[in-house]
């Protein structure tokens, strides 16, 4: 299973979370593997002007994306995932994208709903 996380510069599971999906610097993207970490690589995000905020979204289940740890985002890239088959759990009060990564894998996060999602007009 492959999971990204919004991340801080320079990613990898050490890394900051980036706590808003549409402006991370970076995606933490991690392969689970019989409940354990078997990789961890990077991928760049890609800007909103290219499909405005649904872009990332197809940008990253094209790249295999089955689940997102985020902090925050809005209700269109949330309904987004929804209907490309991607999983959003709401990982926003873990610090780190190794413990918000371990959050999941132990089944502690819960799935993201539109009461954690941003206004939208405030970005």
């Amino acid at each position: 299973m492959l999971i990204a996380v919004p991340s801080c510069l320079p990613g990898g599971l050490d890394a900051n979370m980036g706590m808003h999906f549409g402006h991370c610097d970076i995606y933490t993207l991690v392969e689970i593997e019989n409940g354990a970490v078997k990789e961890v690589r990077t991928l760049d995000p890609i800007p909103h002007h290219h499909g405005g905020c649904m872009a990332p979204v197809q940008y990253l289940a094209n790249a295999g994306v089955k689940v997102l740890l985020a902090g925050g985002m809005g209700m269109r890239p949330l309904m987004g995932f929804q209907q490309v088959g991607v999983e959003v759990f709401f990982a926003g009060m873990f610090p780190t994208v190794g413990a918000a990564v371990q959050a999941f894998i132990e089944g502690r996060l819960q799935p993201f709903t539109l009461e954690y999602t941003c206004g939208g007009g405030h970005h």
